[in-house]
């Protein structure tokens, strides 16, 4: 890419955590408020933007629309939203819903092992989640506890709160289908090989559309991947590298006013023509009608 592209390259909205002035000066964020603060009996309608930080919306009383990554979904009661680091979405909520929003970053809550790490994979793999009141509540009165420990601040608080994650994280994916898994007997290697591929997808895709890049990246031959993709999601890697491309697509295409060719070139494409051929085959539509009309 060209260094005037990247210049008038656009980018999407992206949100931060802002600084607490009572906490002390570190990279590490986290916040959680009430939903009921936020929305001070107003509706909240945002537009689309992505964050660089993990998003966890638990609603005890839900009333409204959420779409992520072009997913839509009916907010409900007793439901949770998670959202990964540069994910897009845009959330309307009536002045009614009731529950918490929490917000953390990598340097925040940093994984020490692997199966730690792998648990975050899983949970911020699942975007939504709709629970029996049962399970709903236990990962309720987790918030509680986190949300009063924030609040009140005392000694060893931020430990708390991260010991504390970890014990949601447990729950959420103990208690959570996963809607992305077509097999429950995959074996856990299978599982978190392909957790490590869906992530070099989100963020090498712009440079990396080769399957041969990808095993060479995680010391695979193509067989053994495409194993892992098909006994996962009944997909092939070069279907799943194409989906990351579409979607990414449509991220800028529609959260950006980013010319076509700039965004084929961002996704690095340099013919036009290409790309524009390559995302009709695949959606059904140029990507400046999907830009006008994307439902």
């Amino acid at each position: 890419m060209s260094l005037n592209k990247r210049i008038q390259m656009k980018k999407i909205p992206i949100r931060q955590i802002t600084e607490n002035p009572k906490a002390p000066a570190t990279s590490e964020r986290f916040k959680i408020r009430t939903v009921q603060e936020i929305l001070a009996g107003n509706v909240l309608k945002q537009d689309l933007h992505r964050h660089d930080f993990f998003f966890i919306l638990l609603l005890q009383k839900g009333n409204g629309s959420h779409e992520i990554d072009f997913t839509p979904y009916q907010v409900l009661n007793n439901s949770i939203f998670f959202l990964r680091p540069g994910q897009v979405h845009q959330l309307e909520l009536n002045a009614a819903c009731t529950g918490y929003l929490m917000e953390f970053n990598n340097e925040f809550y940093h994984p020490k092992n692997k199966s730690s790490s792998q648990r975050l994979r899983k949970a911020s793999n699942k975007n939504y989640c709709k629970l029996e009141v049962h399970r709903f509540e236990k990962l309720q009165d987790i918030l509680s506890h986190i949300f009063q420990e924030y609040t009140s601040r005392e000694e060893g608080y931020l430990d708390s709160i991260k010991a504390n994650l970890e014990i949601f994280f447990i729950e959420f994916v103990r208690q959570s289908p996963n809607p992305n898994s077509i097999s429950t007997n995959i074996s856990p290697y299978t599982q978190e090989r392909f957790e490590e591929f869906l992530d070099l997808l989100e963020k090498q895709i712009t440079t990396l559309k080769q399957v041969s890049q990808y095993t060479d990246m995680m010391s695979l031959s193509t067989y053994q991947l495409n194993e892992i993709t098909k006994a996962s999601v009944g997909k092939t890697p070069s279907e799943l590298i194409n989906d990351q491309i579409i979607l990414e697509a449509k991220r800028y295409l529609l959260a950006t006013p980013n010319q076509i060719k700039d965004i084929a070139d961002h996704l690095g494409y340099e013919d036009v023509s290409y790309f524009i051929r390559f995302f009709k085959k695949h959606t059904s539509l140029s990507p400046e009608a999907f830009r006008n009309h994307p439902s």
